[in-house]
């Protein structure tokens, strides 16, 4: 039986049945990996084959950040091995890959009424619900907080084994022993580790493994810009040659190509389509129809897409639709005279808010994810057995989806992992599976569904707008913030996506279980980490047509950008300047100081006094791990201007500390694509809906940066033994007001919406 939260909560009536719960939780489970002839498995992450060759269970979706090399490289560093014998495989959906901190991290979203039983990664309740679900998703960056120390345990285990074996041919203690460059060694003598394969196997490696003195890290001062890496990513050479596998490259004996037209972007349903037109296009295999979309499929997708074009699909509201204008007219009567609910306090800033010393308004327009492969599933149901191909950040909730859409048993579901061409966290969505699931049963045979760029535009959705009325009271002198308020008029769009993805239901049942609800996730960061008094933060909940999504960065993509902003208002108000206001204010925040100061050396900040074009920000994120809260901090400094009406960023410098450096230079590429990415949400990556249609539908439309338009960025990373901290959304987040400061400083307009140019100048 599925162990469901509501289950759990029921059962927890009294105490015996909770702890029953607990006592049914299974600690180990069968390794998922199958061994073959002359193989063996460690830990479910390790297959060492008979030629010394490794291979690393990787149970995260690779979309470019990189994971899949810094697991192998964990491994690498630990055993000793080659890097040029390690492999990586996708890992199978299993419980002894369920993402405890994950779970922790999403506890408001599956254990609502009381998440704080589940906010740390080694709760009962955590851990739980890690493994039963399994919680196998790749979102939020918790794969090194995750997964570190279980890659070394294997990996050690790996190490023990290979030197019992040698230790037995020498005569010596296997503890004396040392494995590096692929073979084991007392530092003279050497045995390779296929050498000692066959002995090994014999050895049980001890409980708890004997981990290195040290955990993996490189020092950023060893690799600078440009310098060669020591572990060079996996990926890049298929990636370089064209000969990597991406969802849209599968082909399967008998496969059919389809084509979806999906309805517009709020409650729609299909109403109407001439499959008789259809009948006239070459290549047509079959249509397909459900509730909310149409499909056709052809020998060809060109064929699928023409016959899908020809039978005019019409759509009709079963519901509200998507429109902008309503949608802004909505969260302006709820900024204005909405109930709020009071989500996040230290003190109480009501008194000195009275009368505030500076208040204004922000707003955010919904942000697409807009990655570079749309999505693309293949399905093929023989026998009772459906098989899916798919880019997927949540493996197992897509099985299930195509499971209920076949008609099938999980049991029978087998979902092959594939590497996503970006996702920007687009690929949580399992709808795909579901559609490529019922088309393949309907007709019988194996099928490619691939959504169009216009269907990707249409379908998606987007993260949620957001309008705002930040407060602020400060002291006589004007040197101190003394009050904060932030009031935020949103959906309950954490709820809406985590119940949508989590608890697997409809959009318009999502929907209605977060419709007037208040959201912490939705909006945090609201409450600053500066030293301010008093402060608030209220959410007014908001119940927009729009279906909402989390996008990369989070609520911080938002929250920042207000925040961030608006302190630069104060500071200007206070006639401060902007870093030394913000360091004013961070006290018992070294590492943020730091960071601060030292992206300040690296643009050879001037103050951001008028007309520079120079504007500071600043960022902390953290995380809950089993060792303890680990954080990640940035800082940069944008150099922007207006160019005949437009936008130009001419440089961004960064100065990070994310702890301890697995890969310094992946770490580098993950803040550089997201201060790239944030550029790209500060001047675009937004659209306007009427009757539910995306008006910005094509890249082209979305306002992206053309490689013309990207900045110099300068990355400098702190020399940190702190616990290592994903960045890949640390550059998301602070890019924006960063830019929005500079332009203040080099034009005099405070632009307050996202994307910035949405005011004009």
């Amino acid at each position: 039986m599925r162990l469901t939260r509501r289950g759990l909560l029921i059962g927890a009536g009294a105490t015996g049945g909770l702890l029953l719960a607990f006592r049914l939780v299974p600690r180990r489970y069968a390794s998922p990996l199958a061994a073959s002839e002359g193989e063996r498995v460690f830990d479910s992450f390790i297959r060492l084959a008979r030629n010394g060759d490794v291979g690393v269970a990787v149970p995260f979706c690779e979309m470019g950040q990189g994971i899949a090399t810094l697991a192998a490289q964990i491994v690498a560093v630990e055993m000793g091995a080659d890097w040029k014998r390690i492999g990586v495989e996708p890992a199978p959906v299993s419980p002894v890959y369920g993402d405890a901190v994950l779970a922790a991290r999403w506890a408001p979203l599956w254990l609502g009424l009381a998440p704080s039983l589940a906010d740390r990664p080694d709760a009962l309740l955590a851990r739980l619900h890690a493994e039963r679900e399994p919680l196998q998703i790749t979102a939020e960056g918790t794969a090194l907080a995750a997964f570190e120390a279980p890659l070394r345990e294997a990996a050690a285990a790996v190490r023990a084994v290979l030197c019992q074996a040698a230790a037995a041919q020498w005569g010596v203690g296997w503890e004396t022993l040392d494995a590096q460059g692929h073979a084991v060694t007392d530092g003279k003598r050497r045995l390779a580790f296929d050498k000692l394969l066959g002995t090994a196997a014999g050895f049980d490696p001890p409980d708890p493994p004997v981990l290195r003195a040290q955990p993996p890290r490189e020092e950023p001062g060893a690799f600078p810009e440009g310098a060669r890496p020591a572990c060079p990513r996996l990926d890049l050479p298929a990636k370089v040659d064209g000969s990597f596998v991406f969802s849209g490259d599968v082909r399967l004996p008998g496969m059919v190509h389809a084509a979806i037209a999906m309805g517009p972007q709020g409650d729609s349903v299909l109403a109407s389509y001439d499959k008789q037109a259809a009948a006239q296009v070459k290549g047509l295999v079959g249509v397909v129809h459900a509730k909310r979309w149409l499909a056709a499929a052809g020998t060809t997708w060109h064929a699928a897409d023409k016959a899908l074009k020809a039978m005019d699909p019409r759509f009709k509201a079963a519901g509200r639709i998507a429109d902008s204008s309503a949608l802004d007219t909505r969260l302006d009567a709820a900024l204005r005279k909405g109930a709020a609910t009071l989500i996040a306090a230290q003190g109480d800033p009501d008194a000195l808010l009275a009368r505030p010393s500076l208040s204004v308004r922000y707003d955010v327009e919904p942000a697409v994810h807009a990655p570079l492969e749309t999505a693309t599933c293949t399905a093929r149901l023989e026998e009772g057995r459906l098989e899916l191909w798919l880019a997927t950040q949540a493996p197992e909730l897509a099985r299930r989806a195509a499971a209920r859409a076949a008609g099938v048993p999980l049991r029978d579901v087998v979902l092959y992992p594939l590497h996503a061409g970006g996702s920007f966290d687009a690929r949580l969505d399992a709808r795909i599976a579901s559609q490529a699931a019922a088309i393949a049963k309907s007709l019988g045979r194996p099928v490619q569904l691939m959504w169009s760029r216009w269907q990707e535009s249409l379908g998606s959705y987007p993260r949620t707008p957001v309008s705002a009325q930040l407060s602020a009271a400060m002291s006589p002198d004007k040197q101190r913030l003394l009050g904060w308020r932030a009031r935020m008029a949103l959906p309950a769009t954490a709820i809406e996506w985590g119940t949508r993805l989590l608890g697997e239901t409809s959009m318009p049942a999502a929907k209605a279980a977060a419709r007037g609800k208040p959201d912490p996730m939705a909006c945090e960061g609201a409450l600053p980490l500066y030293a301010i008094p008093e402060k608030a933060v209220d959410h007014v909940p908001v119940d927009l047509p729009l279906p909402t999504a989390r996008l990369r960065g989070g609520a911080a993509g938002y929250t920042a950008f207000m925040v961030e902003s608006f302190v630069d208002e104060c500071a200007h108000l206070a006639g401060a300047e902007p870093l030394s206001f913000r360091i004013g204010m961070l006290s018992g925040q070294p590492r943020l100081v730091a960071c601060l100061q030292g992206a300040a050396r690296m643009a050879m900040w001037g103050g951001g006094a008028d007309a520079s074009g120079q504007g500071i920000a600043c960022w902390r994120l953290d995380l809950a791990a089993p060792e303890g809260p680990r954080s990640g901090h940035i800082a940069v400094v944008a150099t922007a201007r207006q160019d005949n009406g437009a936008i130009r960023v001419d440089q961004l410098s960064a100065y990070a500390d994310i702890g301890r450096i697995v890969n310094v230079d992946i770490a580098r590429q993950q803040i550089e694509g997201g201060l790239l990415f944030g550029l790209a949400h500060a001047i675009g990556g937004s659209t306007a809906y009427a009757a539910g249609l995306p008006l910005s539908g094509r890249l082209a439309q979305l306002g992206l940066p053309l490689l013309a338009d990207c900045p110099k960025v300068d990355v400098v990373f702190a020399d940190s033994a702190e616990q290592p901290f994903d960045p890949g959304e640390l550059g998301v987040v602070v890019a924006a007001p960063a830019i929005a400061n500079a332009l203040f400083s080099a034009t005099g307009a405070r632009l307050r919406r996202l994307p910035l140019l949405s005011e004009g100048l």
